[in-house]
């Protein structure tokens, strides 16, 4: 593939991400073969369900030593009643990738020989996933702070591909 279509591609799946709910993270995914776009997907709840993609965890009491800076880097946020929170993504929320790779399931398309375009690196979850659709090359731009996915597809025989 040109580089100047992995370039459009990529930007794609970063504005497909903008479509997401999520407070915390936005993440997109484009699947794309014999140069047409198949399937999108961008991580949020499942259709039908509220968009809230996050719930509040508050900080609370420690029976040791409480260092404010760690407490401030660790839950960023003040709620209406100043107590500090953090988000947590809920377990409901699918990924990107396994939202475009549930929609393109639905269609006429199949996966097999397929590029993925992801803005984050996929983790082993949607790894595992991707492989079973008979994805080719996954391209991200983001790297996941949990390398097992990457390894999975390496491992796999799926090209994969950092766009920096």
């Amino acid at each position: 593939m040109k580089s100047r279509f992995k370039s459009y591609y990529n930007d794609i799946a970063w504005r497909t991400s903008e479509l997401s709910r999520a407070r915390r993270l936005k993440v997109g995914s484009i699947v794309v073969k014999d140069d047409r776009i198949i399937s999108i997907g961008y991580n949020g709840t499942p259709a039908g369900w509220d968009n809230n993609c996050e719930t509040r965890v508050h900080v609370t009491a420690s029976g040791g030593k409480i260092d404010f800076e760690d407490i401030v880097k660790e839950y960023p946020y003040i709620d209406e009643n100043d107590s500090r929170y953090k988000l947590v993504t809920l377990d409901e929320v699918l990924h990107a990738e396994s939202n475009a790779l549930a929609k393109l399931a639905k269609s006429n398309e199949s996966g097999q020989g397929a590029s993925m375009f992801c803005t984050h690196a996929p983790c082993i979850h949607c790894a595992k996933m991707i492989y079973q659709a008979g994805i080719e090359t996954v391209y991200y731009s983001t790297s996941y702070r949990d390398t097992t996915g990457i390894q999975f597809l390496t491992k796999a025989g799926v090209n994969v591909v950092h766009l920096k």
